[in-house]
């Protein structure tokens, strides 16, 4: 995880990093580049203030599932992140 971000969302926009995609089955067959998908879980890195009249009800540090092609991929001090809305993430794990 990034220990701190330079970058701060703004309204109700999340920074997330993603979590490593899977390198083996559950049965120890390992999977190439070309066959692995996309990780639908992460770490929120940077939140937002939220909207006027809607409060986050995440915060950095928080382990979220969000939807598989959420998101905006950023490229930020040599780190792969996501860019999102708070509404694109679908539950705090």
């Amino acid at each position: 995880m990034a220990n701190k971000v330079n970058i701060t969302p703004l309204h109700d926009r999340v920074i997330v990093k993603p979590a490593a995609a899977e390198e083996k089955t559950a049965g120890g067959i390992i999977i190439p580049d070309t066959a692995k998908e996309k990780p639908q879980r992460g770490t929120i890195v940077a939140a937002g203030p939220g909207k006027k009249d809607e409060p986050m009800t995440v915060k950095s540090g928080d382990t979220v599932l969000y939807g598989k092609y959420a998101g905006t991929e950023i490229s930020l001090e040599g780190e792969d992140l996501l860019i999102m809305r708070e509404s694109d993430i679908l539950a705090i794990v």
